[in-house]
C-alpha cells in the first residue's frame, strides 16, 4: 500500500535534517494519512480511503464524497476516484 492520498495525490517528500553544525542527513517527510470511511448516499455504502487531512477537508467543503467526485473533472482525479466516479454515474 503506497503512502499517497487518494484525493490530493500528495506523496512523501525528501529533504535533510540540518544540525547546529550544519551537517546534513537525509530524511523523509511523510504525508499525514488517515484511514477514513466515508458514506456514499448514492451507492448506499461506506467507502474506505486513505486521505490526508487536507483531502478530507476538500471533500467536506464540496458537500461529501458523492458531490466532490461528481463535480471534479476526471482528469484531476486519482485512479481510485475515477473508478468511484464510474460507479456513481452508473448507480
Amino acid at each position: 500500500m503506497s503512502r499517497e492520498c487518494a484525493v490530493t495525490e500528495k506523496k512523501p517528500m525528501s529533504g535533510h535534517n540540518v544540525s547546529h553544525a550544519n551537517n546534513k542527513t537525509k530524511r523523509r517527510f511523510d504525508v499525514n494519512l488517515q484511514n477514513v470511511s466515508l458514506y456514499s448516499e448514492k451507492l448506499k455504502r461506506s467507502i474506505s480511503l486513505r486521505v490526508t487531512n487536507h483531502g478530507l477537508r476538500t471533500i467536506e467543503h464540496n458537500g461529501g464524497i458523492d458531490a466532490y467526485v461528481l463535480s471534479t473533472p476526471a482528469s484531476k482525479l486519482s485512479l481510485i476516484m475515477r473508478d468511484l466516479k464510474k460507479k456513481l454515474k452508473s448507480a
